[in-house]
């Protein structure tokens, strides 16, 4: 049995957990905004396009990928079913819905405008709906949410690189930098330098997606070429002992989403081989999050749960993680020292 009894009565049920861990402060470091939004607010947005409703069957058949490309398909047709600007307003909903069932007070997400580009959308109108969304957020809430533009590997560096102008050119409140997200294995982190340069010029933030489809190599690329500040999902670091120590000694946050890798199943076939274990115990600092809970169908609550029901962490690993939540956010010193006195706090 993978507990033996002592361990057993050391954890709690599920009910317990649940509701322990939602009182405990938390923030989520990866996370698409596009990606939290429920199955109502798609069935909303499909009777809008086509006047006619969603069915169940197509429903199915939307999230039936079985490979990380796959879903990056099923991902641009849920941003096919946007129609105008103000169709954000229902993703912004059901993510103030989701951070407040799941107990985050500060979160730091993921926008992917290329699609919208595409589709004619107007970037500055795009980013005031968002700068009036998060303010929503805050003040019906408390919660802050930051967001990341993703300047996105799929569509080339040209795109990349005009994604990042568009950024720089209408700045909001709330924006804090860029991410390297869509197909690794199509936009190896090493063509982006030159978006990541000027962004670290421009005094942004900046991260990348980097060894969830790909070998360690794309992790170095990512820190090496990109210069990224943290590494999300990260998880074929362990096939390289020298990026382990790396990591861990220069303690670079590896922002781990362990449902959406089993689901992806490249690397990860079942969650108590998720090597997230393996990752926290040498030292590399982890935080937990879900990458897209619409398309995984997990919440932030649930893979806490995961680490604690199948990967052997303990309540202390756990509280160790929302820590690192904060410590690895783009939160000032004095913010992530308030915030985790909250936790201390909260825990006791």
């Amino acid at each position: 049995e993978l507990y033996s009894k002592q361990e057993k009565r050391k954890r709690m049920n599920k009910s317990e957990f649940y509701a322990f861990f939602k009182k405990i402060p938390k923030a989520e470091l990866h996370i698409h905004i596009e990606a939290v939004m429920s199955k109502d607010t798609i069935k909303a947005l499909y009777l809008k396009k086509n006047g006619v409703a969603f069915s169940d069957a197509e429903m199915e058949k939307l999230f039936s990928y079985s490979d990380l490309n796959g879903f990056i398909a099923a991902f641009l047709q849920v941003q096919d079913l946007f129609t105008e600007v103000s169709d954000f307003d229902l993703v912004f909903a059901d993510l103030q819905n989701y951070l407040v069932r799941n107990g985050i007070v500060h979160c730091e997400a993921f926008f992917a405008p290329s699609a919208f580009i595409k589709k004619g959308f107007n970037y500055a109108d795009m980013a005031a709906n968002f700068e009036k969304n998060l303010k929503k957020i805050k003040d019906e809430t408390g919660i802050t949410v930051w967001l990341l533009g993703d300047v996105s590997r799929t569509f080339g560096l040209e795109n990349a690189e005009n994604n990042f102008k568009m950024f720089k050119e209408h700045p909001f409140e709330g924006f804090i930098g860029i991410g390297l997200g869509g197909a690794e294995s199509k936009g190896p982190a090493k063509e982006f330098g030159p978006v990541f340069e000027k962004a670290h010029a421009g005094k942004y933030h900046a991260v990348a997606h980097a060894g969830e489809d790909v070998g360690p190599q794309s992790i170095w690329d990512a820190l090496t070429i990109c210069h990224a500040e943290r590494i999300g999902h990260g998880i074929t670091s362990v096939q390289d002992a020298a990026l382990v120590s790396h990591l861990a000694e220069q303690r670079i946050p590896v922002e781990v989403a362990p449902t959406s890798n089993v689901f992806t199943k490249k690397y990860v076939k079942k969650m108590s081989e998720h090597p997230v274990r393996e990752m926290f115990d040498k030292g590399i600092p982890v935080t937990i999050a879900t990458d897209d809970p619409l398309f995984f169908g997990v919440e932030l609550l649930d893979e806490y749960w995961n680490l604690h029901s199948k990967l052997k962490f303990s309540k202390s690993d756990l509280k160790q993680i929302v820590l690192n939540s904060f410590d690895d956010s783009f939160l000032t010193e004095k913010e992530k020292h308030t915030f985790k006195n909250l936790v201390e706090q909260n825990w006791k």
